[in-house]
């Protein structure tokens, strides 16, 4: 072959071999970029992964730290559940049931735990308004396992004694019930002397706090009757006007300050319902939750819409 032909066959081999040399470093440069930014994606992930690991131990570090003991004995229609202690417990939780089946400590559910405001927020009617007493932030929940056989009729009655609050004529100590992870509500009937008694009735579970309140005891008044209203509205037609005239009178009649007239027409209200439970208004509560103790919720809040109505009439606002 003569020299020139050589010549050039030998540039263009070395051409295309720099041109395959750039290839191949290209597509290496290529491959490398999208590992790098594959593994970079990776890594994100996994430092995403530990931070929510690391976030959820923490919370149930400080939720486990918060447990408080309980001690419950139950059986019959009566439950105590002793709250931090057996021989100086922090507060001690009675339930006296009207006509309960199945009612064991087991069956109950009972637990109890330290909270703080950041716990609570959104859950509380305002924070400045209903806020934590400064002795006594305990939470106690009662949520009976569905497969605990627990039933009731009717309505119970709850109290909680405690020693770490001091009691005061027109104290303004609440209890407060909301089920899980929802809204609280006053649900109050009485407070009384020893040293604080908050007393309750219930037609259903679950958590239960000490509070504050200081909202107008007005307010109070239309966030009960409205919420008394809520739940006639879900009986048959037929059980919900004469009720609703009920409500109607006590609403009139606080709003003009003639208060034995409104209590009279909440006594009335609890009344009707307590006669028609069972036959017309359903009036059993179940752990299952397949039925409504309705009555048992008109009830608990007929009384404890009549303990606000006598609180202002003796304390004002």
């Amino acid at each position: 072959m003569p020299l020139i032909s050589r010549t050039r066959s030998r540039r263009a081999f070395g051409v295309a071999s720099n041109g395959a040399r750039l290839l191949c470093f290209g597509l290496l440069l290529t491959a490398s970029t999208a590992a790098s930014a594959q593994l970079s994606q990776t890594a994100g992930t996994l430092k995403q992964a530990t931070t929510a690991v690391a976030n959820t131990s923490g919370e149930l570090t400080r939720t486990v730290a918060s447990v408080l003991p309980v001690i419950v004995t139950a059986g019959g229609n009566h439950a105590d559940i002793q709250v931090g202690g057996e021989l100086v417990p922090l507060l001690e939780v009675s339930l006296d049931f009207q006509d309960a089946t199945g009612l064991s400590s087991s069956s109950l559910g009972a637990s109890a735990q330290l909270v703080n405001l950041g716990d609570l927020t959104g859950r509380l009617p305002g924070l400045n308004l209903t806020p934590l007493t400064d002795t006594l932030n305990i939470l106690v929940t009662i949520e009976p396992p569905a497969n605990g056989g627990l039933s009731f009729r009717g309505t119970g009655r709850l109290e909680i004694h405690t020693h770490l609050l001091p009691y005061t004529q027109g104290s303004s100590f609440r209890v407060f019930k909301a089920p899980l992870l929802g809204p609280f509500r006053d649900v109050t009937d009485e407070i009384a002397q020893g040293s604080v008694r908050a007393r309750t009735t219930y037609g259903g579970f679950s958590q239960f706090l000490i509070l504050v309140d200081l909202r107008p005891t007005g307010t109070v008044i239309d966030e009960k009757i409205g919420w008394l209203r809520g739940r006639v509205a879900a009986l048959p037609i037929t059980e919900q006007a004469p009720l609703n005239t009920l409500l109607d009178q006590a609403d009139a009649a606080v709003d003009a300050a003639n208060y034995s007239a409104a209590i009279a027409a909440v006594d009335a209200f609890r009344t009707r319902v307590q006669a028609r439970a069972g036959q017309y208004i359903p009036d059993e509560w179940r752990a299952t939750h397949e039925v409504e103790n309705h009555a048992g919720q008109l009830i608990a809040g007929a009384n404890t819409l009549r303990f606000s109505v006598a609180y202002l009439r003796d304390f004002g606002q």
